[in-house]
């Protein structure tokens, strides 16, 4: 299989609180790990991008045995993964993939972390990229945190290219039971909703996939999987060898 998929990540290393504070954050491991194994094993080409080209950071909760269920094997496993995939120190950057390049991708995968609530959400570059591929129909998979680059998806009066479209994120009912509760700005729920994108939360951290048109979001760590298998099957029609179910 030929096709490529441009995974973007945040470049952000800290997320701001209401109370000046910074806290640590970066990407979600498992929300790289899983979907990054399931498109290359069949076949797909999976680049990575940040913003400038910076080398992204993980999440240190992602890899925190205590948001596993205390399983520190699929940690190891996670991390283990994480040194196996060598585009993570070595990033493009977003500025130079034109549309020359982008021609040659087939769809976006944006991961989660709080990162993207930093970053991602207001990059002119992701603006640029989510324009030519709403304009050509490609599937942009967006996971937990990871919609929020879609915040930077506006036309040319403002308006949000996906507004109108059924979507999920990480929910309200799930950030208020992190740590971050009541400490962020604003939830990324809130601000989806407020350019118009509907908003369709599963129960609490449980998998939940939305497809609208050529838009797949998937609401939290527990949905990676589905989503890539989501993101598999609507690249499917495209020509290349049959994808097994």
């Amino acid at each position: 299989m030929s096709q490529s998929i441009l995974m973007i990540l945040s470049a952000a290393s800290a997320i701001p609180l209401t109370d000046g504070t910074m806290h640590p954050t970066g990407y979600w491991a498992e929300e790289v790990v899983v979907p990054y194994a399931m498109l290359t094993g069949q076949g797909l080409r999976v680049r990575i991008a940040t913003p400038g080209g910076t080398a992204p950071v993980v999440d240190p909760l992602s890899l925190d045995p205590r948001e596993h269920g205390g399983d520190g094997e699929k940690v190891a496993r996670l991390a283990d993964a994480l040194a196996r995939i060598p585009a993570l120190t070595a990033p493009e950057d977003l500025a130079t993939l034109d549309d020359q390049v982008m021609d040659g991708i087939a769809a976006l995968f944006f991961p989660g972390g709080h990162g993207p609530m930093v970053d991602l959400c207001q990059d002119p570059d992701v603006a640029r990229l989510l324009r030519h591929c709403h304009a050509r129909g490609k599937p942009v998979a967006a996971l937990c945190h990871g919609p929020a680059a879609l915040l930077a998806a506006r036309d040319a009066s403002g308006r949000n290219l996906y507004a109108g479209y059924r979507a999920t994120s990480f929910s309200d009912a799930e950030e208020a039971q992190t740590e971050l509760a009541g400490r962020l700005p604003h939830t990324l729920a809130a601000a989806l909703g407020a350019q118009g994108l509907k908003l369709k939360p599963g129960p609490a951290w449980g998998a939940q996939v939305v497809i609208d048109r050529d838009l797949l979001t998937g609401q939290n760590p527990a949905s990676a999987a589905p989503l890539a298998q989501a993101l598999l099957a609507a690249l499917a029609p495209l020509p290349s060898p049959a994808i097994s179910q």
